[in-house]
């Protein structure tokens, strides 16, 4: 069985390794996807997050952090192909960059797939990619958006364009999903914000795990200083790239460097991409969204229009003319294939040119075993030839290094941190070198658990489920002006929405919810063969307030709330609006209608009178009342007044129209102690004297009360009478709702 409370996060890609980043959360019966990639150093189906461990009908919400492949290019996969029904969110840039570079993706896997019956490799197709592209919804920075009861809303990442890092409110639980960040300003990004709020968990990358950048000066001194070298020595520097993202960081830098150095001129800086053009329209369309330097800049003139770089729509690696030195930026970044590759294995022998691996290598690439200096290298032709070339490895691939990701979460402090997006190694460290720091600085209880989990573990955290109500509408308004303080009653309908309580007003409630007020009428037909009489009496002696319309003979009790409506079938209609006291009023009814059919008060009030026994002076009051065919209830009640007097003294006078009984009791005087001596025959005897007792009974014409009054000249048997009286008017006291 499923614990709502408890949270789950099972990385289905990236865990424990860089690619194919693809996360799943659960937590009270939501389940979220965070990004959606591909691993670059595997083909066709071996490439995907292992979506064979989910269920993709399932997912309530999937969210894209930026455009790389490693983190959105399985999307159309999961869209189209394995009956995904939730929604898509990413950013205006993300989504415009992502539809060029999946685009050109399906080309490469196409090429790759070699031949029509070998389609392992290819995904998806242009169509299935489109219709995935229509179902993105996109989403801007701070926008708060809710889904299903999942509340998220994304702040800058400062990775490459249209980055963003997602906060997730789900039942009070905040997580923070980083993605890729960095915390440094470049040439034309910001560096990440910071959230305001603490998160319960904080899913954060380590691709650098304890590594610690040079300063982005030093970078671009060594970056622009071996294209220099190259170049100035007569080779051809090649610059792996993706088709966007660090690219355009990276063709500002040498298009600055290019204007500073005149001796530069002549040498041409190509840029192969097929999505150059339409690249730099979207940079240009999206210029709010980078930082102050360029939004200047574009005061002035375009900062995308290079001066010294040339795009390459399309380029034959076999005609391509490199008799002379130049600059080439082509892709794919990680030289699995493509142009870049290409020309790797055209220029790798010779010891004039150069490689420049600017980004982060992952494994089970080209780049990454460039990284490792070997001797030999194989073409994607299968030849092993040497490699001479100049390699070397300058970072600009916007990832935090290790100061920057630990003062990220010292900042953010989370209540649980887990690591995703890097190597076994680097996490490790990572995590070694945050449990050390958080021992220096806080107490055993206040030290946020670490977690690294490797692809398809699932990290478990439980947490108590949180009691706590907001009032809204004309309900808050009114509490606001009364002051309440705790302990003081609050009336409301409370209801339950997102995973969030609320009280409010009946008559705000279809303005917060769906919900509305309503009422359940309901009608009961009861078969009744007896006296409206019988019936009056039985309901006035039951309940308080009983009302009787003198035109249409309706019994009305407690304020309406239930309506009694004789017919002329021997039945009764019972109608009332459904609520707990409505209920159980008209059980009660039902009820007492059967009782006063079958009891034998009832065929004793409904007969004609005989004498069962009764005393001769209730017998001689019937007779009086023998020409009245109804007895009121009033009259009903007087007497029992009567019958209790008859049980206790030995004479009772009743007045019905007055309410008035005279009493009359004997009063015995025992005989003084006799003197001691005196003779027995001689002794006094018991006095007896006869008292009157002068009783007014006055009952409320609802029911509801009894006054009793006596007079009496022995105020012993006065107290005695009205004692009894008392006793006798509390307990025929009709049922008050």
């Amino acid at each position: 069985m499923v614990d709502l409370n408890t949270m789950t996060v099972t990385p289905l890609g990236s865990g424990q390794e860089v690619g194919r980043s693809c996360h799943l959360l659960e937590f009270q019966g939501k389940k979220i996807l965070l990004d959606c990639g591909i691993h670059p150093g595997y083909s066709g189906l071996d490439g995907l997050p292992n979506f064979d461990r989910i269920d993709p009908p399932s997912i309530d919400l999937l969210l894209i952090t930026h455009f790389h492949l490693d983190h959105a290019a399985s999307l159309p996969y999961f869209t189209e192909r394995t009956g995904f029904r939730g929604r898509v969110f990413m950013t205006h840039p993300t989504k415009a960059v992502l539809r060029l570079l999946l685009q050109d993706y399906i080309r490469l896997m196409e090429i790759k797939s070699g031949t029509d019956d070998e389609e392992s490799s290819v995904l998806y197709t242009e169509d299935e990619l489109q219709s995935c592209i229509k179902k993105i919804e996109l989403i801007d920075y701070h926008s708060v958006q809710s889904v299903s009861g999942i509340k998220f809303w994304a702040y800058n990442a400062g990775h490459v364009l249209g980055a963003a890092m997602f906060m997730l409110e789900i039942s009070g639980r905040h997580v923070l999903y980083t993605g890729d960040y960095s915390m440094e300003d470049d040439r034309h990004l910001s560096a990440a914000e910071i959230p305001s709020i603490s998160p319960d968990v904080l899913i954060i990358e380590s691709t650098y795990g304890v590594q610690v950048h040079p300063t982005r000066e030093e970078r671009e001194a060594r970056f622009t200083g071996t294209v220099d070298r190259v170049v100035s020595g007569g080779g051809r520097c090649l610059i792996p790239v993706f088709a966007l993202g660090r690219a355009q960081e990276l063709l500002l830098i040498l298009d600055e460097y290019w204007q500073a150095n005149p001796h530069l001129h002549e040498i041409p800086i190509w840029y192969a991409s097929k999505l150059a053009t339409k690249a730099l329209r979207v940079y240009q369309t999206y210029v709010n969204m980078m930082n102050v330097r360029i939004r200047a800049a574009m005061d002035l003139g375009n900062p995308f229009q290079f001066k010294f770089i040339q795009n390459l729509k399309s380029i034959n690696v076999d005609d391509f003319d490199d008799r002379g030195p130049g600059v080439v930026f082509a892709s794919p970044g990680m030289l699995q294939s493509g142009v870049s590759r290409k020309l790797f294995d055209r220029w790798c022998t010779d010891p004039k040119n150069g490689v420049l691996i600017a980004g982060y290598a992952v494994e089970n690439t080209m780049a990454k075993e460039l990284m490792k200096e070997p001797e030999e290298v194989v073409s994607l032709e299968g030849k092993r030839q040497p490699l001479n070339c100049i390699v070397e490895y300058v970072s600009f691939s916007a990832h935090v290094d290790f100061v920057q990701n630990r003062d990220f979460m010292m900042k953010v402090k989370p209540g649980r941190i887990i690591l995703v997006h890097g190597q076994r190694h680097e996490m490790k460290r990572l995590k070694q070198a945050m449990d050390t720091q958080y021992r220096k600085e806080f107490p055993a209880s206040e030290r946020p658990r670490i977690d690294m989990p490797e692809n398809t573990q699932t990290i478990k955290m439980p947490f108590t489920q949180r009691k706590d109500a907001v009032v809204m509408g004309k309900l808050a308004d009114g509490a606001e002006r009364r002051k309440f303080k705790k302990g003081d009653e609050l009336k409301g309908v409370m209801f339950t929405q997102n995973f969030q309580t609320s009280i409010c007003d009946p008559e705000d409630l279809g303005t917060y919810t769906e919900l509305r007020v309503g009422n359940v009428s309901s009608k009961l037909h009861v078969p009744f063969v007896g006296s409206l009489a019988t019936l009056r009496l039985f309901l006035n002696e039951l309940f308080v307030g009983v009302t009787e319309d003198p035109q249409t003979g309706v019994f009305s009790l407690h304020s309406s709330t239930l309506l009694i409506t004789p017919t002329t079938s021997s039945k009764l209609i019972l109608s009332w609006n459904a609520s707990p006291v409505a209920d159980m009023l008209a059980d009660a009814a039902v009820a007492l209608i059967m009782h006063s059919q079958t009891s034998a008060a009832s065929i004793r009030i409904t007969s004609k009178p005989c004498n069962h026994g009764i005393r001769e002076g209730e017998e001689k009051e019937d007779n009086k009342k023998k020409k009245k065919e109804e007895l009121s209830p009033r009259s009903a009640r007087l007497k029992i007044v009567n019958r209790l007097l008859l049980d206790q003294f030995s004479r009772v006078e009743a007045d019905y129209d007055g309410g008035k009984f005279t009493v009359t009791c004997e009063k015995t005087t025992p005989p003084p102690p006799p003197p001691e001596g005196a003779e027995e025959d001689k002794m006094d005897v018991e006095e007896k004297k006869t008292v009157e007792c002068f009783v007014t009974v006055r009952f409320e014409e609802d029911g509801s009360g009894c006054s009793v009054r006596v007079e009496c000249e022995e105020g012993e048997q006065g107290r005695l009478v009205q004692d009894s009286l008392k006793q006798l008017a509390t307990a025929m006291q009709p049922i008050d709702l």
